[in-house]
Order: C-alpha cells, then structure tokens, then sequence
C-alpha cells in the first residue's frame, strides 16, 4: 500500500498598502468595533441568553457605580441566566470618554421627573462616586431615577436590537 503525499493548501495573500493618515484613524475605529461586533455574534449559548447579557449589561452601564458595574452585571446576568462575558462586556457602554455625558442625560431627565433641583447640568462634576454623593441626598434620588428611566428603555431596546442582529447572523452564516 502507497501512502499519498500531503497536499498544501494556498491560502490567498493580501497585499499591505499604506492607509493615509485620516484613513488609518477610520479603520482603527472601525476595525475594533467591527472586532468587538462579531466577537458578541459568535459567542456560544442561544441568542436570547446573548441578548439577556447585552441588555443587563447595558442596564448597569447606565447607573454611577463606578467600579461595581462589571460585577453587579455578572451577578445579575447569573440571576436570570443570561450570558455572563456579554453582560461584562456591555457595561463599557460607560467608559471614560462616555460616561460624564451619559450620566448628564441621566440626571437630566431625572430633573424632568423629580423637578425642583437647583443644580444645574453644567456645575456637574462626575469624577468619582464621593464627588456624587456630597451634593446630597436630592441629587442622588434625581440622578439614579434618571439613570433607571434610561436604563431600562436602553436595556430594553438592546435586548431586541441585539436578538435580531444574533438571529439574522446566525441564519446566514
């Protein structure tokens, strides 16, 4: 008996061409969110518990607990039984550069349901938890009642968003 010989495979090589300096900065951008895009799409479980985990996530990503929202995500995702890596992943929704106007809307509309606060948006600062809590007791019921109105519209509008997405990739692929 013979044996075959092996056989080799060519795989199509691209050739690198140098991007301008305002292309390069675009396809930076565009290359992570395109990364972190198909990086939720390809996570194992069913696309409910994906689109459970965005949506969690997203929902402690809108709240001021620097720090926790990782964790109460995880925690949370565990309580429904949703995917745990894409709740931790969705709570980047604030980040550093996101998160002082987020918190802005929040206590905005916060303002528009509690009313009578005479702190305006721009004398805001949001760089750590103590900084909040100072301006008392009336700023922090505005700001989370902010944070769960909005929260909960967001995470509700990223579990269907992100179900259809997960759905429709998964039929065609």
């Amino acid at each position: 008996m013979r044996k075959s010989a092996p056989v080799f495979v060519l795989q199509k090589t691209s050739i690198l061409i140098k991007p301008r300096k305002n292309q390069l900065k675009t396809n930076i951008f565009q290359r992570y969110w395109r990364y972190f895009y198909l990086r939720i799409l390809r996570l194992r479980g069913n696309p409910e518990e994906i689109a459970m985990g965005l949506a969690i996530g997203v929902f402690t990503g809108c709240f001021p607990f620097f720090g926790l929202q990782t964790i109460l995500a995880i925690l949370l995702a565990i309580l429904f039984k949703a995917n745990k890596i894409a709740a931790a992943a969705a709570t980047w929704i604030s980040n550093p550069l996101t998160s002082v106007p987020i918190f802005a809307f929040n206590f905005h509309i916060g303002k528009l349901i509690v009313g009578g606060t005479d702190i305006s948006v721009s004398q805001l600062n949001f760089k750590s938890q103590t900084d909040i809590l100072e301006l008392g007791g009336q700023f922090a019921i505005t700001l989370l009642l902010g944070c769960l109105i909005v929260a909960s519209i967001v995470s509700f509008s990223t579990y269907f968003i992100s179900l259809n997405l997960i759905k429709n990739w998964r039929k065609h692929n």
